[in-house]
């Protein structure tokens, strides 16, 4: 019974029946995709959802159009997910969304049109479990980027306030601004809980004369 989910749709060469079966099959399974990104995802843009929904068509149409080559699969495959990354930096969420629809369309080219649908189905569920259950999650977890000026010493500069409203705190990055007189500096920081966040900004201000202070949450769109 499971041999067959691997059994090719496509038979001795390009059918219209098999190209037209294929295409609607990539069109309902790349809308799906890019509905439940949409569903697990709280930022995203219209532009990336729609790029979403029709990446596997245009995969499987290059596939088919190669005669179903395994290498020149592959490459091809490569070929779209780098077009995206190249060109616009991404988060991880995106390059894994990214990488599904490719192989969508990498299956459905081969002509394994319910390989392709379990797929689908099967990583859409996984996205809607691991985007409800906790895991890995730091809610308290911020990114703060303080500019002060350079004849203060930025190793123990805030110390007390750190220790008096967080629970972690990490120097992650260090660079000069303004021409060399003053240093911007970047860290995570896991803050207190029920701590109050503008006492924290506040005592940060005094401490580095009322400079730009930013603080964001702590995400991973700086991964590329």
């Amino acid at each position: 019974m499971f041999s067959s989910i691997f059994e090719s749709s496509t038979v001795n060469g390009l059918e219209f029946s098999s190209a037209g079966l294929l295409g609607v099959a990539g069109i309902l399974m790349g809308i799906l995709m890019a509905f439940v990104y949409m569903k697990t995802t709280k930022q995203y843009s219209k532009n990336f959802i729609v790029s979403l929904a029709i990446l596997p068509v245009l995969v499987m149409i290059a596939i088919l159009m190669v005669n179903g080559n395994l290498g020149v699969s592959f490459a091809i495959a490569g070929i779209f997910g780098l077009v995206r990354f190249r060109s616009i930096p991404g988060n991880s969420k995106e390059i894994l969304a990214t990488f599904l629809a490719v192989v969508i369309g990498l299956a459905l080219g081969r002509g394994y049109i319910t390989f392709a649908a379990a797929i689908t189905v099967v990583v859409s569920l996984l996205m809607f479990v691991y985007s409800i259950i906790p895991i890995g999650s730091k809610d308290n977890d911020r990114k703060l980027k303080v500019v002060i000026p350079e004849n203060l010493n930025y190793l123990d500069a805030f110390d007390e306030i750190f220790t008096k409203y967080t629970k972690t705190h990490e120097l992650e990055k260090v660079k000069t601004t303004n021409m060399g007189a003053m240093y911007e500096l970047s860290y995570v920081v896991s803050l207190k809980n029920d701590i109050n966040e503008k006492a924290f900004l506040d005592d940060l201000r005094v401490r580095n004369g009322n400079l730009n202070i930013i603080l964001s949450k702590n995400s991973d769109e700086d991964v590329l």
